[in-house]
């Protein structure tokens, strides 16, 4: 993901454009209304098309490999997974002022599981560590091997090294830099050796659909590709806790060494977070904290 901010093309995009470009290049749904999503993302703008679609537009140039990536390989993942994930419908071409090919898919129900009730978090980690492993299994001949259409998501967490190593100049005093500096050496020092297999790369709990506290569908596959499935780990700190992390860690069943992968993931994402909202957001702040701890916590236990 990026580090820095969208494009001001971003607050262009409204319920208007939409309007606009189905009308212009899907007539048949000429007729529907459109309505912005209760909850947005940052990559793409999202909107209501109907009661049964939605229409995703990038926000900026780096997000658009995302929708022909989607639009090629969701098809052919979907039969594999146990839970559904967004069907495509249709891919638009740039028109009407907006730049970039943009998506028709299905609309999926359901609330985002920072949203929804689970009353049941170590069965609910299990069903995720489910279809991680479901995920990994698909066939991944062909697949985008990771790299900058996937913010190098499932690559090694090397790319980010110099930007890890600001974060925590910036940072000191703030976190406990030579903690978290032996976390992120030890990230570095587990190579991966397996074969590529498919890998989300943003298993966030934005990105996971709850429904009657199960899992219900997981959504934007952006940063997917082929490569190192560590990146996928990471919500066993910034989402779990307690027996969920557990329940999680024993479902996944991975070795040390992609655990020390995946807690560098994990620190390098809260240290980008924490160094932009630490001096303006408290609350915030205190988030990425804890789950920065919670890794540096986790790697002298398990290391």
């Amino acid at each position: 993901m990026p580090t820095t901010s969208p494009p001001d093309g971003r607050a262009g995009i409204d319920a208007s454009l939409v309007r606009r470009l189905v009308s212009v290049q899907f007539p048949r749904w000429r007729d529907l209304p459109v309505t912005p999503v209760e909850k947005d993302g940052w990559d793409n703008r999202t909107y209501r098309l109907g009661d049964a679609m939605t229409v995703r537009l990038p926000t900026g140039a780096g997000y658009v490999p995302a929708v022909a990536k989607e639009h090629q390989w969701l098809p052919r993942l979907a039969p594999h997974l146990p839970v559904p994930v967004p069907p495509v419908l249709a891919m638009g071409a740039p028109g009407e002022g907006y730049p970039y090919p943009w998506s028709v898919r299905g609309w999926l129900s359901g609330r985002t599981a920072d949203r929804g009730p689970l009353d049941d978090r170590p069965r609910f980690a299990v069903s995720v560590a489910g279809f991680l492993h479901a995920l990994q299994r698909c066939d991944a001949s062909g697949g985008p091997l990771a790299g900058e259409h996937s913010w190098y998501r499932g690559a090694s967490p090397a790319h980010y090294d110099d930007e890890t190593r600001r974060f925590l100049a910036v940072l000191g005093g703030r976190v406990d830099t030579a903690r978290a500096t032996a976390v992120w050496d030890a990230a570095l020092a587990a190579r991966w050796e397996g074969e590529p297999v498919w890998f989300h790369g943003d298993i966030a709990s934005g990105n996971l659909l709850v429904a009657d506290g199960d899992l219900a569908a997981v959504i934007d596959f952006g940063t997917c590709g082929v490569g190192d499935p560590a990146c996928d780990l990471v919500i066993t700190w910034n989402f779990f806790s307690g027996a969920g992390r557990k329940a999680f860690r024993r479902a996944v069943a991975v070795d040390d060494a992609t655990w020390a992968r995946a807690r560098g993931w994990a620190l390098w994402k809260a240290l980008l977070v924490l160094t932009g909202v630490i001096d303006d957001d408290p609350a915030r702040a205190a988030v990425q904290q804890r789950v920065i701890q919670d890794v540096l916590d986790d790697h002298e236990r398990h290391a």
